[in-house]
Order: structure tokens, then C-alpha cells, then sequence
């Protein structure tokens, strides 16, 4: 399995023309089928609109490039009918919250690994305080736009679990009142013990007849349903304040958001500085004042990809190197 982070900001290498073709960019999720459909680039002609590699295409991903079989398999957006829907719904994955079914927020989603043939097998969750777990795809419900949305079957060992265990005596209460609420037909067994000991000759006959009987001339049978129902009252709002307290945590959520996303940027912009080094420069590349970046067949040192961040000219000093 692969993470994004070790496929975004590779050289995309064409293997049968020997050609640098771009760099990859981000990965176009499909959310309904759990896999990464395509994979864009940035080439020298990123201005003109999306280029994309369907995943089927992508031969292997290496630590130092993502190769191809040659520049055919590039699909400009003209070309990408089939992937048209999926950059419109524009759905990454990384970043969104991670909530459970119940309403419970887990944390944000901030990495995602990938297997061979492009379908995603787990998901990195962090908290807000920084700890970090995995969930596996088959318990994730939904890959949204905002939210990931996790299925209970996913949630053992989560807080929300013993929130929703006392939910079962709350159950009996409602069936203590409609016990009261038929006190005729909790009365006949009650009637069979009374009539059972006076006539001892003849127990069938009298237990039939005097049952409607004692059902509405004698309520006091009735009175021992309620009595039984008293002691269940006090253990429901015993254990009702639970689910108040796990709510707190989500206003902690846009650090941890936040930092994830400069680290993943810190992390790409190292690869492609370490990508970049030693390497020449195919032309000349000025700053908007005129100031020399690099003269064309000059290597690129620290100076220089220094110059260009400041300059603005980072992208155009990439598409320059060779």
C-alpha cells in the first residue's frame, strides 16, 4: 500500500520515450466505487487546463517517480468525458471530519492508503489532541465532500458505545405504563389464585366465570402493577447526561485541520526541492522586476529555488529543470 503523500509531487515518467511528462498533483477519488480514478499532473502547460492519468495506466509508483507507459496515456479535459462527474464533485478524502452514524465526531481524516489497483484500504483518523487511529474501507459508510462517515461497526471501543448502552432500560419503562394502561388483562391470572383456594372441588368452572367479574368490581389487583413499575423510574435519568459531554471536542477541530494540511505542504515541497537540486535549468528565468533567477544551463542550488519561492517562480523553474 501506498499513502498520497508518497505518490503527489513525483515526476511522472514516460518509460517507452524516456520523457519527463509533469508532476503529479492531487488524485480524483471515485467515493461510490472507494478508488482513486486518475491522478493529475502539472506539466509546462499547466495554464491550458486539467491533465489527468487513469490509475489503470499508471504502471508503478516509485519512491522517485510515478511511471507511465508514454504520454498517450495523459487525458486532457476535452478527453476525460468518463472522468468529468468525479472533478466535478471534486472529492479528496483528506481533510473532511470523520463522524460516526451516531452524530459523534472522531477527528479529521488526514491520510489515506492506497493499494495497488487504486482502491483505498484504510483511512488515517487524527483528534483533535493529536492521537491517531485507522479505520479499514468497509467501515466507512460515505466518502462525502466534507464528511466521512463511519459505520457503528467501526466504533467499538468509542466513547459513544457506553453512551448508547443505557438507551436499553429506557425501553422498559414504556412497557410498565402500557402494562397499567391494560389492567384487564394482567387481572385474570391475578383472580386464578384467589378462587383457587375457596372452591378446591371445583377450580376449572369458577376461575372461568368470576374472571370478568373481579375485573370490574375489584381494582385492587390493579394496584400492584404500579408498585412494580415504581423502582424502574430512578434508573433512567440517572444515566441520561452521558451523551452531553462528548460534544465538546469539535470546537478544537480547525487546528488540527489546519496543521495537517502545512505539514503535507512542507512534506511535497521538500520532495520537490530535493527533486530539483543538481539539476540545470533549460532557460533563463527572471522575477517580475527583472532580477536573474538562473541563466539557462546553470544548475539549480539552494540560491536559486530560494530566488524562485521568493519570485513567485517556483512551477516555472520546475518545468525549466533537466
Amino acid at each position: 500500500m501506498k499513502k498520497s503523500v508518497d505518490i503527489l509531487g513525483l515526476p511522472v515518467i514516460s518509460i517507452t520515450e524516456g520523457r519527463e511528462l509533469g508532476m503529479s498533483k492531487t488524485l480524483l477519488i471515485d467515493a461510490p466505487n472507494r478508488v482513486v480514478a486518475a491522478v493529475t499532473i502539472e506539466d509546462e502547460d499547466w495554464y491550458r487546463g486539467v491533465k489527468l492519468i487513469p490509475y489503470d495506466n499508471v504502471i508503478a509508483v516509485g519512491e522517485d517517480a510515478v511511471t507511465i507507459n508514454n504520454s498517450e496515456n495523459i487525458l486532457t479535459l476535452d478527453a476525460a468525458g468518463d472522468f468529468e462527474t468525479l472533478l466535478d464533485d471534486n472529492i479528496r478524502v483528506i481533510g473532511t471530519k470523520a463522524i460516526t452514524r451516531t452524530g459523534v465526531i472522531q477527528g479529521n481524516i488526514t491520510e489515506i492508503f492506497i493499494g495497488e489497483d487504486g482502491s483505498i484500504e484504510k483511512c488515517e483518523i487524527t483528534t483533535p489532541e493529536g492521537s491517531t487511529s485507522e479505520v479499514t474501507a468497509d467501515q466507512v459508510s460515505i466518502f462525502g465532500k466534507e464528511v466521512t462517515v463511519i459505520s457503528p461497526e467501526g466504533d467499538a471501543g468509542k466513547k459513544f458505545d457506553a453512551a448508547a448502552a443505557p438507551a436499553a432500560p429506557a425501553v422498559t419503562a414504556p412497557a410498565a405504563s402500557e402494562a397499567a394502561a391494560e389492567p384487564v388483562a394482567e387481572a385474570a391470572p391475578a383472580a386464578e389464585e384467589p378462587v383457587a383456594e375457596v372452591p378446591v372441588e371445583k377450580p376449572a368452572p369458577v376461575a372461568e366465570e368470576p374472571a370478568a367479574e373481579v375485573s370490574s368490581e375489584e381494582p385492587a389487583p390493579a394496584a400492584e402493577v404500579p408498585e412494580a413499575a415504581a423502582p424502574e423510574t430512578p434508573e433512567v435519568p440517572a444515566e441520561e447526561p452521558a451523551p452531553a459531554a462528548e460534544a465538546a471536542p469539535a470546537a478544537e477541530e480547525p487546528t488540527a485541520e489546519s496543521a495537517e494540511d502545512k505539514s503535507a505542504d512542507r512534506v511535497n515541497e521538500d520532495r520537490h526541492r530535493r527533486f530539483l537540486l543538481g539539476k540545470k535549468a533549460t532557460r533563463t528565468i527572471k522575477m517580475d522586476n527583472g532580477v536573474v533567477i538562473v541563466e539557462a544551463g546553470a544548475d539549480i542550488t539552494e540560491e536559486v529555488l530560494q530566488k524562485a519561492k521568493l519570485g513567485n517562480k517556483f512551477i516555472e523553474l520546475s518545468m525549466s529543470a533537466q
